[in-house]
Order: structure tokens, then sequence, then C-alpha cells
């Protein structure tokens, strides 16, 4: 499976035992590589050869009697997306002829090499979770556990509200989605999802920069100064609706509080019309977390886990944790190293702290789990997305195909 994200392209080769109901994984290989397939937005061919090293992974690790029976599948995610169709099509049917006349792998002639819907990144990443956890394909049925991906151009909320049979807080079937009924093992499961195309950390920091400059409120003279970071910053932007580029600059009185209130200004409409209640942000629909999951598990992946982290955060902080963080990443001598080096920490922060506390109005004294990995296996959404795609292939009695070719013992 390869995930084309919007910051790079990333491959998992995983070997699994189907021999029951549910599939055990066994094996994972990783790699990752950059840029993404949408840093080459005019040039399908050489994004298409940008994964040769992925493919030629795959190619030493799959033993060459299963090659041709390896399903393999390229789903992109929001940098693809935000190309807009023309050229993500164009950079899509390069990936597919180069996999089909350069390689032995089984491809899917449908669904094989496709730009993801943002609402199967959440489920797929749900399925990843609570399945590293084993909270699902058992025989008896568990509690879940929410998961929240934040990438470079999207993020992701996906959890099973656990109220008497969904009656108090019905997920409305609705044009955008937030309702996926799911079948995993032998049960059931109803859960909400969003996907919040612009609001990954890299589409964020971009709205948080230039998202309030209009041409009527630019400087005469001079750059425009954003108090989310230290003062030697300074990066040229693009702003709808003004020609030149505008100058973005820090100050030495950069702080939590006033960057808190940029980004919530920037980012978070609270007062949009909200049709159906109760909403988190933007007018967007979302089951209060407080009263219909409280006392379940949050995982939170992917920049979640790699902008916090590195600065020592544990790997279950409360929410308010991420806040005294930011605090500290914002102060003027910040007593992290890392912010001398990296002039995005305040700002990706309290961005990271401002999701979870405002925008989807988790309580912040509410624990979450940080995790990049569950039993030495990637978070993320590929391990779900190839569970599905096992199942269908199961389903068309598809799986079993290399039996023929392979005595499995000697794998």
């Amino acid at each position: 499976m390869i995930d084309a994200g919007s910051t790079g392209s990333r491959i998992h080769v995983y070997r699994f035992n189907y021999c029951n109901a549910s599939p055990t994984l066994e094996d994972e290989v990783f790699k990752e590589i950059k840029p993404g397939l949408s840093s080459y937005p005019d040039s399908p061919k050489d994004a298409a050869d940008s994964l040769d090293p992925l493919l030629k992974l795959a190619m030493s690790k799959i033993p060459k009697e299963l090659q041709e029976c390896t399903p393999i599948a390229v789903k992109a995610t929001a940098g693809l997306r935000l190309l807009g169709d023309e050229k993500s099509e164009a950079i899509l049917k390069a990936v597919e002829e180069k996999i089909k006349n350069e390689y032995p792998f089984n491809l899917p002639k449908e669904k094989g090499v496709i730009v993801m819907g943002g609402e199967d990144e959440g489920v797929y990443a749900w399925i990843t979770v609570n399945f590293l956890l084993n909270k699902i394909g058992q025989d008896e049925k568990l509690d879940t556990v929410a998961v929240m991906d934040l990438g470079g151009g999207s993020t992701q909320i996906v959890f099973e509200p656990l109220t008497i049979d969904h009656l108090q807080y019905p997920i409305p079937d609705s044009d955008e989605g937030y309702k996926v009924e799911l079948k995993f093992g032998n049960f059931k499961y109803i859960l909400y999802q969003h996907s919040y195309l612009g609001y990954g950390l890299n589409e964020a920091r971009k709205t948080i920069m230039g998202g309030l400059i209009t041409p009527e409120n630019l400087p005469k003279k001079g750059p425009v100064t954003n108090k989310c970071f230290p003062e030697k910053f300074q990066k040229d932007i693009s702003v709808e609706g003004i020609n030149d580029p505008v100058q973005i600059v820090g100050t030495d009185k950069v702080n939590f509080r006033d960057c808190y209130k940029s980004v919530k200004s920037a980012l978070f409409n609270k007062t949009v019309a909200c049709t159906t209640k109760p909403c988190s942000f933007d007018g967007i629909y979302q089951p209060s977390i407080s009263e219909t999951f409280n006392n379940n598990e949050i995982y939170a992946f992917s920049y979640f886990y790699d902008r916090t982290t590195p600065l020592g955060l544990s790997l279950n902080p409360e929410i308010e944790d991420i806040a005294e963080l930011a605090r500290k990443a914002c102060a003027n001598k910040s007593e992290f190293k890392e912010t001398e080096e990296d002039p995005f920490f305040c700002l990706d922060l309290t961005y990271l702290y401002a999701l979870l506390s405002y925008g989807y109005d988790i309580q912040t004294d509410k624990k979450i789990t940080l995790a990049k990995k569950i039993n030495d296996i990637e978070t993320g959404w590929c391990l779900g997305a190839t569970i599905q795609m096992l199942d269908s292939m199961a389903q068309e009695g598809k799986l079993y195909s290399c039996s023929k070719k392979w005595n499995f013992d000697n794998y």
C-alpha cells in the first residue's frame, strides 16, 4: 500500500496470515521518501518516477513467486486533492501506467490508483488503530477508541458515539457523510467521521499567516507582523487579492495568548449557522465528545505526535499539557533549543491546542494518547485500507490465488 501524502510518499509492505475470519498481521516493511506527488504538478512522469525507490523496495522484499498475485494500491490524500482534478488525474494516470508496465504486482482495475476521499482516510485510520489495539475483530464487541489524524493538507476525526442505540445523538445521514456504517468481523459499527480539508498543519500555517490579511488592512509600507513567530522570522507569502508577495515577520513580543487569538480568528468560525446541532466549527455537525465519548480513549497521530514529542511531551498528555508546551515554545526566551532551529513550533503547538480544545470542544483535562506506532506497526490509514482491500478480495474468491504457486511453509 502506497500512501501518497502531501509531504511525501510512503510504502507499507504487509504480510498477513488469513487463516481465520479476521486477518493476522505478521510483518510490515516501511519506507518514506520526500517530496510528495503534489510537488510535481506540471510533470506527471517525474511524479510517477519518484515512486521507483518504494516499488523497488517491495520487489526486494516480496518473493518473486508471489509478486504477480500481490495486490498493490496507491492512494493519494489531500495534497493531490488541492491540485485540482486535471493535474491530479494526469499524475494518477502516469503512476498507474508505471506500475502496469514496469512492475509485476496485481493492480486492481478499479480504485487501484486514486485520490482518496478524506472520509475514507479517517475511517481507514480508525480501523488501523482499533485493529492494532484488538478492539475490533474479536469474539465480543468491545468499546473502541477515537482517532484524530493530522496530515499536511487535512485533518480527520472519527469515533463511535457511545450512547444507547445512538438515539440521544443520532448521526444524520447527509451529503456530508458524517455517518459511516462499518461491518468488521461479526459486528457492525456506526461511526461519526469528518475530514477537514485545508486544516492539515501545512495548510493551517498558510491560513494563519495570510488568512486575516486583506487589501484594505495591508500596511502601505513594511511587512506584516505575526505574533506566532519569533523576532528573526521572515517569509514571503501569496495572499488572495494582493498582487505582490506579502512579507510576514516575527516579533520580540511573541506569546501564546496573542498567537492563540490569531489562530482562533483565522481558522475556527463558531458563528456560522449550525444546521444540525451540535456543531464543532464552520457549521460542521459533530456529536459532543464530552457527552458521547468522554470515558473512552482518544488516539492522535501524524503531526499531533511529530510536533509534540520532540519537545518532551509525554505520550499520554492532558490537552492542557499541549497548551503549556505551547506557552513555553512561544516564550521570548524559550527553554527549547529546537525552537531556535524551527520557528514554527509556537504556531504549530498553539494550533494543535486550539483544534482540540476550541475546534473539537474537548475538555482540557481529557487525556489523549499520542502514537506513531502500535505494536511496532505504523498508525495512520494504510493498514485499515489494506485490510478492507483484502476483505474485498476474499469476498471475490481472489485471496488464495497465490497458494497454487507457492509453498507457504517456505515463506
